[in-house]
């Protein structure tokens, strides 16, 4: 099978590609991808690094506080789709996957325009606005939460997949991460995402003294590669060493796979990837949502899992050193409701995305 993909600009957007990619080739010996992005997104560098090609487009997303500039974005919209069905005419693909960012929305266009069948996936509960221009143009729009059917137009066309997760989350095991990483007692694990967010850095260093008297529980404290060394000067006025035995502070958690499995608790942001992962895990989370983000999707994602009575939500506005240290020790303290978070994750985690997606590409490809 030979597939074009699109997604681009953030890795939420390029790396469930990837991963769809990735599974294909494991399955089809005869697959052969080709992706589309921006020489501006990460994708320049993920998409070669993963061993796959990649053509550029210039497009970028429309400016919802400067209108006038997006008369140069529908120009470039125009030549985008342009170019994009000269792509596809070359590749000739048997099917297109599109997983968002305003990369998806010209592919998805010429998709339609070239007569080849294409999917477009969502991975928050609120549909970006690329999937909802893409809809009309797609034969399925994979999404993953059921909530999600609600905010689009075209209902017919939505599959429940999930989000598509690492391979190497879904085989990771706790007591096996626990004896690699030596962890023996409680464990907390805490991220903001791989370039950090100073708010969450702030709070939890002025957390870590109380956290390092208590020493009841282990804490690994991912704090971004851009202000590693802010965080390190700050841990160390507020008394924190490297020899402290119960803290490590770390700029970026390369084996995010073994951490995430051998903590009981996972403090975080909530992106669409994140929870997902999260919830594949069976983790107990407290979720801190950025509120810079469109639409507040990740506030919405954090709330579906509050909902269910799988995570603890605080926002930036409530945040506080206080408040996150007693959320975590009464969770740690509260070993029912840990187990009880854990099954409620198990319901609505969805593991088995990479195979639904595939599914639909085979149907796409006849």
């Amino acid at each position: 099978m030979k597939v074009i993909f699109a997604g681009g600009g953030t890795g939420g957007h390029i790396n469930p590609a990837i991963s769809i990619a990735d599974y294909a080739r494991s399955v089809d010996k005869d697959f052969e991808a080709l992706f589309i992005g921006t020489r501006k997104g990460l994708e320049k560098n993920l998409v070669p690094r993963a061993g796959y090609k990649i053509e550029f487009i210039d497009i970028e997303g429309f400016d919802r506080k400067h209108l006038m500039r997006n008369v140069k974005v529908l120009k470039k919209l125009t030549e985008a789709r342009k170019r994009c069905r000269e792509i596809i005419r070359e590749f000739k693909p048997d099917c297109i996957v599109c997983t968002g960012g305003y990369v998806s929305g010209p592919v998805a266009m010429a998709a339609h325009k070239e007569g080849v069948s294409a999917l477009i996936h969502e991975q928050n509960v609120y549909p970006g606005l690329t999937v909802r221009g893409s809809e009309k143009y797609v034969d399925y729009v994979a999404v993953s939460f059921d909530e999600t059917e609600q905010f689009l137009k075209n209902k017919s066309k939505c599959v429940v997949t999930g989000n598509p997760i690492r391979t190497e989350i879904l085989n990771a095991d706790k007591k096996t991460a626990r004896k690699t990483l030596g962890i023996k007692g409680p464990f907390v694990l805490i991220f903001g995402g791989s370039l950090g967010a100073d708010r969450i850095n702030e709070t939890v260093v002025k957390m870590l003294p109380k956290f390092k008297e208590n020493g009841e529980a282990q804490l690994l404290f991912g704090t971004g590669e851009r202000n590693f060394d802010k965080v390190l000067t700050a841990a160390h006025e507020a008394g924190i060493k490297p020899s402290d035995k119960n803290i490590k502070i770390t700029p970026y958690i390369n084996n995010m796979a073994d951490v995430m499995a051998a903590a009981d608790i996972v403090v975080s942001r909530s992106g669409a990837i994140t929870v997902s992962e999260i919830a594949a895990l069976a983790k107990p989370s407290i979720l801190i949502p950025s509120p810079n983000v469109v639409r507040n999707h990740q506030e919405q994602n954090a709330r579906e899992f509050e909902k269910n009575g799988a995570a603890e939500v605080i926002t930036e506005a409530e945040l506080t050193p206080e408040l996150l240290y007693e959320k975590i020790t009464s969770l740690l303290n509260d070993k029912a409701k840990l187990a009880e978070m854990a099954e409620n994750l198990k319901k609505i985690a969805k593991t088995d995305a990479l195979e639904r997606i595939y599914e639909l590409m085979l149907k796409m490809a006849e």
